[in-house]
């Protein structure tokens, strides 16, 4: 029997304000970044004084800013928009205190703009899917997907590329995919975005080396052009604009990738990586940030949790690629450019990518046992020269990993 939750989801949608409308959510996205950074350099200059300001009390001076004759402009927008500004910089100071972020930092104009309207500030029309702003009135929205209800918060942003969007906050009902059964080991690369234990490939699009030689044209000849120029500025539009199309062409094969694999398997074993660790090799990190994989994980985490499924993540410092999946030996080193090796015990040839994944998948089974009050134990291996020794007294232990069926050769 299948039972739905609800669950908070953000669906964005392209919206085309006209030219007022887009006059008048300029000032607003100035007011809500003048108002950030405002506060922003309060706190700080607060702090170094010696004093703290908390958000109740910029949220006070803010009110007593807007007074001011030189700062009348700022009561031109609604009000909601910039005391939303304030919560955002608090959300991320705490983010900072809790380590989960970097200390804020100045927004600037040519970046991503954006202004969050509650429920107070906008109202939604769910017969005829009419959204009418504060002073700045009904948007042409193009509804995309169909969500039943009321949204509590709506955010619209532009970004670099000079597109608006409308982002609702909503409650949505979501049922768990039907049960298939099935467990897959993924092991995540450069070369390969992806190998199945099953012997699936999924390739990476290296979307980014696709436009590197024009991205790289079009930067050095910006470099050259003078500043505060047309010419120069017409330039910087078409590099913005060819930056977005590859974020959005590599957010769309990740999306379509991880929907497939959520909906064809239960579980689904993975590698833990360390990412942010990874991309400091200035030899692999155009290559790695070009691959996402640390986005490929995050849509799978959230996606088996919506859908009933389960992401089991595999210890980091398992070695995965050494392992023989067949006889359990571990290599003392496997250079990443050896992309396939032969076991010395038992003979037999791995491929790299599809050993890993044969190897987290046996690990990944052996974890949910494990979790759920079993016996089964994960075995050690060896990371002497040469593994485990075997005499004939005392065999090499050996346990198949799920799926696969044989036995050691003597």
């Amino acid at each position: 029997m299948f039972y739905t939750t609800c669950v908070k989801l953000r669906y964005r949608f392209r919206c085309y304000p006209t030219p007022p409308q887009e006059t008048v959510l300029a000032r607003t996205f100035g007011a809500c970044r003048y108002v950030y950074n405002w506060a922003l350099r309060l706190r700080t200059d607060s702090y170094r004084h010696g004093t703290k300001i908390t958000y109740r009390a910029s949220s006070a001076a803010l009110t007593a800013l807007k007074q001011q004759p030189d700062h009348a402009w700022l009561n031109e927008i609604s009000s909601v928009p910039t005391q939303q500004a304030l919560r955002h910089l608090q959300t991320a100071f705490k983010n900072f205190f809790d380590k989960r972020g970097r200390y804020p930092h100045f927004k600037k104009k040519h970046g991503k703009q954006s202004a969050e309207y509650t429920r107070s500030a906008f109202a939604w029309d769910a017969d005829h899917k009419h959204l009418t702003l504060a002073k700045v009135g009904r948007l042409d929205v193009r509804w995309s997907r169909d969500f039943t209800s009321a949204p509590s918060t709506v955010t619209i942003t532009k970004d670099r590329a000079g597109r608006y969007f409308v982002t609702l906050v909503l409650d949505e009902a979501i049922g768990p995919l039907p049960k298939t059964g099935q467990a897959i080991g993924v092991d995540l690369g450069v070369h390969r975005l992806a190998t199945l234990s099953n012997g699936e490939r999924i390739e990476n699009p290296q979307v980014y080396g696709r436009y590197l030689q024009k991205l790289a044209r079009l930067q050095r000849g910006l470099a050259r052009q003078a500043q505060g120029s047309a010419r120069r500025e017409a330039t910087r539009l078409t590099i913005v604009r060819l930056q977005v199309r590859i974020a959005d062409t590599r957010q769309d094969y990740l999306q379509k990738v991880t929907t497939d694999l959520v909906r064809r398997f239960d579980v689904i074993c993975v590698e833990d990586l360390h990412v942010r660790g990874m991309v400091r090799n200035h030899c692999l990190a155009r290559a790695l940030s070009d691959a996402a994989l640390g986005q490929f994980v995050r849509l799978l985490e959230y996606k088996c949790q919506w859908y009933g499924k389960e992401l089991v993540k595999v210890d980091r410092f398992f070695p995965s690629s050494k392992t023989c999946h067949v006889y359990g030996q571990v290599l003392d080193d496997l250079p990443l450019s050896v992309r396939e090796w032969t076991c010395p015990e038992c003979g037999t040839v791995h491929d790299r990518d599809e050993n890993a994944a044969l190897n987290l998948l046996a690990v990944g089974h052996t974890e949910r046992q494990n979790a759920r009050g079993g016996r089964i134990r994960p075995r050690r291996v060896s990371s002497r020269r040469g593994g485990a020794r075997r005499t004939a007294n005392q065999p090499v232990s050996h346990r198949a990993p799920h799926g696969v069926s044989g036995n050691p050769p003597a």
